[in-house]
Order: structure tokens, then C-alpha cells, then sequence
């Protein structure tokens, strides 16, 4: 493929991540003629989402990256001519740093295990690329103002091939370098034997205490997707509008999170949001649940309304909450777990905004303002990229480019050369962040975040169903430092293996990530031990495996800042902080919308009955004639289940 591309292209695309796959998918469904690169081995980018052994090797990767020396510039020079200039990109990934792996789980009794090297196998290890319909699934679709939504499977013959190799039989050496434990071998066996069953939701035991060894997650590490950067989908957000809109859902399964948690006096609790959760709440008083509710109430409307919170706009929304003659409880509750916003850094009419968001969110979908996408979030610009080889894009992974070619005269990019010396025409380019080098990027001031990724054996808060999808946001300690973001993922969102959960923490950097989120591990969870897990009860989880991460954050870099780019060089940011993806979205359509001013960004797929080759006039017959080309984007049973009445959403 790489071998034969052609060599005009309206837009060239390179990195996968969520603006990237957006564009691309905005590109092509527009008529463009799309080029899609990645230099990286997997789709997705910083958006991606890892099998266990794929993460591994990604770490593995990584630090052989950042010993990597640069290589002498290659032949490409001698394909710039007289009349032309080249700006080089960048050769190696410099947005992670600070890469720090525990493991506290014991060895387990399978003798030595080798990890399965799964992105060496096949780099292009995301997520399962064969959706399995869980019980409690959801599937976005157009009657999305109803509490009714329609579950159904995405086609088999739809689904990226990324993974199939991963499928195959495999025994790859690579010594755990991360763990601190001997050799350990694994065979993964055909995907076919290897299916996940999800679990049922119903259970009225609370499940007991289980030993698990890391041995086991080695073995069960397919059923791992690690998200790179930990999200959610407001059901009101622009993604889930975009997804609905572009029929691009058809593509993805969701769950709703099922609880909304926080972090006050040293304990976890649920936090009520909808109006049932306020008066079914043993928590809080009837004085309470009455403050609460007039709050609320208050906050849908409270533009209608500026005499209540306009003498406090330069204050913070701590401050204006005490005002409001609300109890403690209430105001970390309605602060931290409803606003989610910090103490310090949140002015009134934000947190006003952001309470009304939370609150226009709810009952969309359940009874929280959250979806989960099923495999991970790296399975949403996997979507994207779908929609835009439906449409003709042209994809290549492992295709890295050289640098952009740029007319003198004109000022503009006209080209690119590849890794293979060939040079590549296109009107437009659209470039990630990370792709720029150094030179470019010097007079850019980049943020950081701080990840952290923890695979534990129970829920931070226990209840009599072992299915929980929570949120919860620890408050800092210290004047100055961020609030920790805290998702809670169980086994039926097909992100971890069955009798555990993943943990994703995330904030913004203060130093490294062990630095900023160690403390916040340490106040929730116990390291797992054999010898304590003998014992009658834990008061806390046992963390079994940990990962510390720092991610670079482009998400408020301005154009004027890189240097030298050209008027037809477009730049795409990396993940940011938030909660959700909206600064994503939004930059995919500023961008869009500059490239095409005249285009309609990700209009509704056309109607297969309304496809017509050119030259061919509308038949008078009826549906089936030869001159009507239908456009089969799904199988019938998925049709057919599409137009279904749809079923309700179960927690």
C-alpha cells in the first residue's frame, strides 16, 4: 500500500487522534480526497486505548524512543528544488515523560510467564475490534430526547482490522522490565475460545475477596483497554451530538456511569444529582434535600435571574455558595461532585454555567450526565476514521513523514515526503501538535498533566452490585494544588478483566505525576499483599498495579505561537485536562470551517436510495432497479435493529 500511493490528494492528514480522525471523517465526507497517516503503529494517538501487553510495549517503546538518537538528515533534501523550502517534522514522541510502573500483586503459581509483546506482534493493538453486546449496553441513535435507547451489534464485516493478528496464536518473549519479577511466559490463544461474557448486574451478594496475581492479568491482559487519556461524553456534549448527527454512534456501544461520587472527611460517598437521588437519599436531611433542590432548581434558569449572583461575579463559587445559607456537605457536594470545579480557580458565573451543564445532562441517557464508549475511548476516533474510509480515505499506519515541502513564492505547503522518499501533493495539511519539531515549537509554553492508571481488586466504594461506573473528584489539600479527577471503570465496560476494576486519575501537573497523584492513591487504596488478603476484611481496595505518566497538554496553544508554518498548515492539540471532550470538537470544526467555509461540517450519511452514479437520472420505477446504487453501511440486522423501537437503558 505505502508502496503505490497515489500522489494528489486534496488533504493530507497526519495523526490519528480525536480532532485528527474528526477532520479526516469531515474531509472525506465532504468529497474530499483524503490522505490519513500516522507514524505511530496504532490508531488513536494520545486518544488510544491499550490491551495490558499492549501498554507495556507501549512503555517499552517509549523509553527506547526517549534514548533514541536523532538520525542524520536523510536523502529527502535532495528532492527540494530551487524554488522550494523544507520545514523538517519530528522524529521521535516527546509528549509522555516521566513513565513510572509498581506492581503489588504477587507472582502467582503459573511459574515463569513471558509477557505477550502484542503491540511487536501487531502494533496496532487498541481495542477489541469485534463489539460484543452487553446486557446493559447502550447505543446512541437519532431518538436520543427519549429514555428509550436502541442496543444493537456493530457488523462484523464493519469492524477495523487492526487487531486481527492479535487474534492469532502467539508466543512472543519480551522480559517484564516494569514489574520487578522474573521471565514470565503466556500463550494467548485463538479470540474465538477467548470470549468475554458479561457479567449480570443483579447480583444481591456482594462478592467475596479474591486473590489475584499478577500472573493473571498477564494472562487476561486482552481483556484490558487502558485509556491514554481518561474521559467521559456529557449526553448533551458536542461529541455525542456530532456522534448522533454523523451516524457515526453506529459504530460504538456506551453505558452510563451509574454514580457520581465524593471525597469529604476521609470517606467516600454517592452524591445525589437527579431529583429521585435527592429524596431517596439517606445521606443528607429533609432541611437538606429541600436547600438542595431550591438550588438546583436555581441553577437550570439563572440567567433568568442576574439580582441573585451578580454582586458576586468576582468572587469565587465557594464563596458565593456560602452565601446561599448551604449546608457544608452541600457545598463540597454541589463544588466538587455536581460543578466539579476547584475552590479556587472557579469564579461564580462558571460555576453557575457548569452546574446548569451538569444539570441539562441528566436523564438523557440514565440517571447521571455520563456515557462510557465500551472498550475504551480509544474506540472513538477508531469511529471517526471509519466514517472517512467509508467516504474514500486512504489510511497508512507506520508511515512516517519526513517534512513538508513549502513554495517560495507563494508561501504555501504543497507537498509532503515520506519515509520513503516519495513526495505527496495535497492543497491542504493537517498536522498533530507532536508532529512538529523543535525549531517550531520553540516559542511554545506546553502545560502537562498528570495520569495515573491502577488496575485494583474492588470499588472504592462497595455496594451490593459489582458493575459500578462512578467519577469522583478529590479535593486538593494544599492552597494552589488541583483537584484529582478519579474514574472508576468495572469488567462490563470490557475495559478490565472480570473480579477487578480500572482506576484512572488525572489532573494538572505540578510536577510528575507519582509526585501529584501518589498522595491521592495512598488515601484510597491499600497495596496489595497475599498475606492481606487472608484477612476477614480490607478498609480499603488492594492496588494490584500502577502506572504514573506525565501528558503533554497543547490544548491552549495559539497558531501565532509555532513558527514558520505555512497559511495551509493546519495544527490539532492533544488531549486536555477536561472531563470531556469538547475542546476537541470544537477545534476539529474551527478548523473544518477554515479549510471549507462553505461546506457543512459532518452532515447525516445520505440515504442509500438517494445515491446515484454521475450521468444517472432519477428513476420513475420503483426501489431495485439497476441504475440505484445502495450503499450498504451495515448489515441488515443492524438496519433492522436501528429502526427498532429500542429498548431501556439498564444500570
Amino acid at each position: 500500500m505505502a508502496n503505490s500511493l497515489p500522489t494528489e490528494f486534496d488533504v493530507i492528514v497526519m495523526g490519528t487522534g480525536l480532532p485528527e480522525s474528526i477532520l479526516a471523517a469531515a474531509c472525506s465526507r465532504s468529497g474530499q480526497r483524503v490522505l490519513h497517516l500516522d507514524s505511530r503503529s496504532y490508531y488513536g494517538g494520545n486518544w488510544a486505548s491499550f490491551s495490558f501487553p499492549g501498554l507495556l510495549s507501549w512503555l517499552k517503546e517509549h523509553r527506547q524512543n526517549s534514548d533514541t538518537v536523532e538520525e542524520s538528515p536523510a536523502a529527502w533534501q535532495d528532492m527540494i528544488h530551487e524554488t522550494e523550502e523544507a520545514i523538517p517534522l519530528c522524529k521521535k514522541d516527546e509528549t509522555i515523560q516521566h513513565a513510572e510502573v509498581f506492581c503489588h500483586a504477587s507472582q502467582g503459581m503459573d511459574g515463569n510467564i513471558e509477557e505477550l509483546d502484542a503491540l511487536q506482534k501487531n502494533p496496532s493493538c487498541v481495542a477489541s475490534s469485534t463489539l460484543i453486546k452487553p446486557l446493559d449496553s447502550t447505543s446512541l441513535s437519532e431518538e436520543t430526547h427519549s429514555s428509550h435507547i436502541t442496543s444493537y451489534e456493530v457488523p462484523t464485516q464493519d469492524t477495523p482490522k487492526n487487531n486481527e493478528e492479535i487474534t492469532d496464536t502467539a508466543e512472543t518473549s519480551v522480559k517484564e522490565e516494569y514489574c520487578g519479577y522474573d521471565t514470565y511466559k503466556h500463550t494467548l490463544s485463538d479470540g474465538t475460545k477467548d470470549e468475554i461474557k458479561p457479567v449480570l448486574e443483579n447480583n444481591s451478594v456482594p462478592p467475596k475477596r479474591k486473590r489475584i496475581a499478577y500472573s493473571q492479568i498477564v494472562k487476561e491482559g486482552r481483556r484490558f483497554n487502558i485509556d491514554l487519556s481518561s474521559k467521559l461524553l456529557y449526553s448533551q456534549g458536542l461529541l455525542i451530538d456530532l456522534l448522533i448527527k454523523s451516524n457515526v454512534s453506529r459504530y460504538a456501544e456506551f453505558k452510563n456511569v451509574t454514580r457520581i461520587l465524593a471525597f469529604r472527611e476521609g470517606k467516600v460517598e454517592q452524591v445525589p444529582c437527579s431529583r429521585a437521588d435527592v429524596f431517596n437519599s439517606k445521606e443528607l436531611t429533609m432541611v437538606e434535600k429541600r436547600m438542595l433542590m431550591k438550588f438546583l432548581t436555581f441553577c437550570l434558569d439563572y440567567e433568568q435571574h442576574p439580582e441573585e449572583y451578580q454582586a458576586f461575579t468576582q468572587c469565587s463559587f465557594s464563596e458565593y455558595l456560602k452565601t446561599k445559607k448551604l449546608t457544608p456537605s452541600l457545598q463540597h457536594f454541589i463544588l466538587h461532585s455536581i460543578a466539579m470545579m476547584s475552590e479556587s480557580s472557579c469564579t461564580t458565573v462558571d460555576g453557575l454555567k457548569a452546574t446548569k451543564n451538569f444539570l441539562q445532562c441528566l436523564g438523557r441517557f440514565g440517571n447521571t450526565p455520563f456515557l462510557f464508549p465500551l472498550y475504551g475511548q480509544g474506540e472513538i476516533p477508531q469511529c471517526f476514521c471509519r466514517m472517512c474510509a467509508v467516504f474514500g480515505g486512504i489510511y497508512c499506519l507506520r508511515h512516517k513523514v519526513q517534512c513538508l515541502v513549502v513554495d517560495r513564492e507563494s508561501g504555501r505547503c504543497k507537498a509532503i515526503i515520506d519515509h520513503l522518499g516519495q513526495r505527496i501533493n495535497a492543497k491542504y495539511f493537517i498536522v498533530e501538535d507532536s508532529y512538529l519539531s523543535e525549531e517550531t515549537c520553540s516559542s511554545v509554553q506546553y502545560k502537562q498533566i498528570s495520569r495515573a492508571v491502577l488496575i485494583t481488586d474492588q470499588s472504592v466504594l462497595k455496594t451490593d452490585s459489582d458493575q459500578q461506573i462512578s467519577i469522583l473528584i478529590v479535593p486538593p489539600v494544599e492552597p494552589g494544588a488541583h483537584a484529582v479527577r478519579i474514574i472508576e471503570l468495572c469488567s462490563s465496560t470490557m475495559t478490565c478483566m472480570k473480579d477487578t476494576y480500572l482506576v484512572h486519575l488525572t489532573c494538572s501537573s505540578s510536577k510528575t505525576a507519582r509526585e501529584d497523584l501518589e498522595s491521592v492513591v495512598k488515601k484510597l487504596f491499600t497495596p496489595y499483599s497475599e498475606t492481606e488478603v487472608d484477612k476477614e476484611e480490607l478498609p480499603k481496595p488492594g492496588l494490584l498495579w500502577a502506572l504514573y505518566f506525565n501528558m503533554r497538554d497543547s490544548s491552549g496553544v495559539s497558531r501565532s505561537s509555532y513558527n514558520g508554518l505555512p497559511p495551509n498548515v493546519y495544527v490539532c492539540t492533544g488531549p486536555d485536562c477536561g472531563l470531556g471532550s469538547e475542546h476537541a470538537v470544537k477545534q476539529a470544526e474551527t478548523l473544518f470551517h477554515e479549510i471549507f467555509p462553505s461546506e457543512e461540517f459532518c452532515p447525516p450519511p445520505p440515504n442509500p436510495e438517494d445515491i446515484f452514479f454521475d450521468g444517472d437520472e432519477k428513476p420513475s420505477e420503483p426501489l431495485g432497479t439497476s441504475n440505484i446504487v445502495m450503499a450498504k453501511l451495515e448489515s441488515s440486522e443492524g438496519s433492522k435493529n436501528l429502526e427498532s423501537s429500542g429498548k431501556h437503558l439498564q444500570n
